[in-house]
């Protein structure tokens, strides 16, 4: 049987219902669990059942501090092995996003999952289309962003859910792999040209200083990591394009451009900056 983690999460749920569309025997983990799920808290783990489980997708446990992360992360691995689980699948981080501010937790489970003992696959997830689109601030006159005239090689979020699910359905094909999914390079210019509106490019300094000072309710973790996705951005790190994701699903990724589009449209008209980035930033980290 498979099990995803955060079934209740976007990526996990995406990923669950991915793997039952393809007739997959599959089933969900949450701290809050939903009907014919496992209850599972990375934080108390003597709650971590995974007896009978023989592919587990580990979806990243973020929303919270590098130390949180990387124990919660060795907990459920400590429990595969106890169980016998008998293949890992990681949902990561994009290779070309060493230098984003929430890439350390990914890279030291990467190497748990490594060290484990058990066969493994690593997805590193590029940033999701609808991140990007959500980001992008609304004002009178259009939308403004950190971003310049900097491109990210979005993936819409359903694309890395069935590539999870691929894997997960026959992972001895893709044992001792990493993927790179990433898509297709886009700007906030060419979405704001979509919106049919301008997009005005601020500073990163002013990007900072609206975190800090004007957006109540962010967590201690995420303003730098929102400035460090807008600087990567920004100066060129993340467009950078690659096969893998296209090769695993057969066939061409969805549009990441008309993703972004909908996210961006779906904070319209007059989102504050908090509503923009709250909750999405959650659904990227890590």
């Amino acid at each position: 049987m498979i099990l995803v983690t955060g079934a209740n999460g976007n990526l996990g749920s995406a990923t669950l219902a991915a793997l039952r569309a393809r007739g997959v025997a599959a089933t969900g983990g949450s701290r809050s669990p939903g009907r014919g799920m496992r209850h599972l808290d990375f934080d108390d783990p003597m709650s971590l059942d995974l007896a009978e489980v023989s592919t587990l997708v580990l979806i990243s446990a973020g929303y919270a501090e590098d130390d949180q992360v990387v124990a919660r992360h060795s907990a459920v691995l400590a429990a595969a092995v106890r169980d016998g689980v008998r293949h890992v699948v990681y949902t990561s981080l994009t290779a070309a996003g060493d230098h984003l501010g929430f890439a350390l937790a990914h890279r030291a489970t990467e190497r748990l999952v490594q060290a484990s003992g058990l066969p493994w696959t690593i997805l590193r997830n590029g940033l999701y289309a609808e991140l990007f689109g959500g980001l992008l601030a609304w004002t009178e006159n259009g939308v403004e962003s950190a971003f310049g005239d900097g491109a990210l090689a979005a993936v819409a979020r359903e694309d890395l859910a069935e590539a999870a699910a691929i894997v997960a359905a026959d992972p001895a094909e893709h044992s001792g792999r990493s993927h790179d999914l990433v898509g297709t390079p886009i700007t906030a210019g060419q979405v704001a040209d979509r919106l049919g509106i301008p997009h005005r490019t601020i500073g990163l300094g002013e990007y900072r200083h609206r975190l800090l000072r004007q957006t109540p309710g962010l967590l201690p973790f995420q303003p730098p990591m929102l400035a460090s996705i807008a600087t990567g951005i920004r100066h060129g790190f993340l467009g950078g394009t690659a096969p893998d994701l296209t090769d695993l699903l057969g066939r061409p990724a969805r549009d990441p451009l008309a993703t972004a589009v909908a996210a961006a449209s779906a904070t319209r008209p007059w989102a504050s900056i908090s509503q923009g980035h709250q909750g999405r930033v959650g659904a990227q980290r890590p």
